[in-house]
């Protein structure tokens, strides 16, 4: 199923869903397939891929599968259980091994028979 506007679903479905737009699964909806989204909105069971900007799962919603998502929000009482990517996500800086640098004249005042020391 291929759509250009928001889906609700409080039954059963199973297939592969594209939205462009908001998915919501109610308390009663049950979907087994993939699903692609800019939002998806778990109440009930999904059971499958899902790639989305990001997945809220409510309490008492549930998750089994993947999930690809650039925001992903679990509330109290809700289940996943699967794997999670995090899309779109820059890199930590990182950390320089050193604090402060050390000039390199201070540095050869400071070595004594191949040892450094540092005070």
């Amino acid at each position: 199923m291929t759509l250009a506007c928001n889906l609700y679903v409080d039954g059963e479905f199973e297939g592969t869903i594209n939205s462009s737009k908001e998915v919501n699964i109610g308390k009663s909806g049950h979907i087994k397939g993939d699903i692609s989204t800019t939002r998806l909105v778990v109440q009930g069971y999904v059971e499958g891929s899902i790639s989305a900007a990001r997945v809220e799962i409510k309490a008492h919603g549930r998750v089994s599968g993947s999930i690809e998502s650039g925001e992903l929000v679990i509330e109290a009482k809700g289940i996943f259980e699967g794997n999670s990517i995090v899309k779109d996500v820059t890199a930590a800086p990182k950390k320089s091994s050193h604090s402060e640098s050390i000039p390199a004249d201070t540095l050869k005042s400071l070595i004594n028979d191949d040892e450094v020391k540092v005070s």
